[in-house]
């Protein structure tokens, strides 16, 4: 479990280093946002990625890395979302912005952790495939939680689904070479 916690700190310091990079073209303005736009854009990944893997042929030369990139990038912005509530405005900073980022990938990855440990790394004999329909499983559970106003009876909120999606997305990763 010690080569995971370094594979899943390498991808995590590359879609860090993207984050940052487009919070410095871009700015906050992402933080205007609702959680529905987030969970809809990850939704667009997802099924991108699901399509690149049952078409024979690709019109776009990016391949799943990149997807399963966002994937994890619009999930963290969507915890901070969760943590400070949506803007009128882009209203932080690059440094306040990572700093989010990385708390809320640290968070992340303890789960992974405790996960990992309990499942006994059960993730990697599954198919990359198979990682992509657990992402659009919960991308579903999370619309339904959006559509029950956030409240739900026995089931994981909102933030448990985003979180297991950066672990299945940073899996796949590993599964794909990265990392």
């Amino acid at each position: 479990m010690q080569n995971t916690a370094k594979q899943y700190d390498s991808i995590i310091a590359t879609c860090t280093a993207l984050f940052e990079k487009k919070m410095t073209d871009y700015g906050s303005a992402w933080r205007i946002l609702r959680l529905s736009s987030l969970t809809d854009q990850i939704f667009i990944k997802a099924q991108r990625i699901r399509q690149l893997q049952e078409n024979e042929t690709r019109k776009v030369d990016e391949g799943e890395v990149s997807e399963f990139i966002g994937i994890i990038n619009y999930s963290i912005m969507a915890l901070i979302q969760l943590e400070k509530g949506i803007a009128s405005q882009p209203d932080i900073n690059t440094e306040e912005a990572v700093a989010l980022y990385k708390k809320h990938s640290a968070v992340t990855k303890e789960l992974m952790e405790a996960k990992n440990h309990d499942y006994g790394e059960a993730w990697r004999d599954m198919r990359v495939s198979s990682l992509t329909d657990l992402i659009l499983q919960k991308l579903l559970r999370v619309k339904q939680i959006e559509d029950n106003k956030g409240k739900t009876l026995v089931s994981e909120g909102i933030d448990a689904n985003y979180q297991d999606m950066i672990n299945y997305a940073i899996f796949a990763m590993i599964h794909l070479g990265q990392g």
